[in-house]
């Protein structure tokens, strides 16, 4: 489906599509394809992990951690507001193609390995019909951020900057007392 080059049955996760036929394989499942007769509502997932770039600066991130939540991705959301995003976490670390196919608006992909920014496709700019272009180091990965466009910049954000994802819940306070 896209157009990027990537060695034979690894999995390909793009800008919230997931193709590999060495996944689905492994999990006995065509590969999570949705095509534009089959839209539904876009995905939006709880915030259950950050990364904070300091005391006062913490990206709330949802997590895409299952071959379904890839493939859903930010297909079809609106514009992310400032410190929010999505996180795709890869165990173990794999190579990994992005697209913006059927993504509206346009986004920084962040691709972390060993605990630090290894590259940033910054801006990467929505691709409404296939063939679409894909973005991705060729190194391996240990999870992808996607950001609203300009964040990473707005940040500081910038290959080499350390990154921990850490798990996250919101205080739930009793209202009562």
């Amino acid at each position: 489906m896209g157009t990027g080059a990537r060695p034979p049955g690894m999995g390909l996760v793009m800008g919230g599509l997931l193709l590999g036929a060495s996944l689905a394989t492994a999990l006995g499942a065509a590969p999570a394809v949705r095509s534009d007769d089959q839209a539904g509502p876009p995905q939006v997932l709880p915030i259950t992990a950050r990364w904070c770039l300091d005391p006062q600066r913490c990206i709330q991130l949802e997590v895409a951690d299952t071959p379904r939540r890839q493939a859903l991705g930010l297909q079809e959301r609106p514009r992310l507001p400032p410190l929010r995003g999505m996180w795709f976490p890869y165990d173990p670390p794999a190579p990994a193609r992005f697209w913006m196919h059927r993504t509206p608006e346009p986004l920084d992909m962040i691709f972390v390995r060993e605990g630090r920014v290894l590259a940033i496709e910054g801006g990467a700019r929505p691709c409404p019909r296939l063939p679409c272009p894909s973005y991705g180091p060729a190194e391996a990965v240990e999870g992808v951020l996607e950001l609203a466009a300009g964040e990473a910049a707005r940040l500081g954000i910038v290959p080499g900057t350390t990154v921990r994802i850490e798990p996250w819940r919101p205080e739930i306070r009793n209202l009562g007392s």
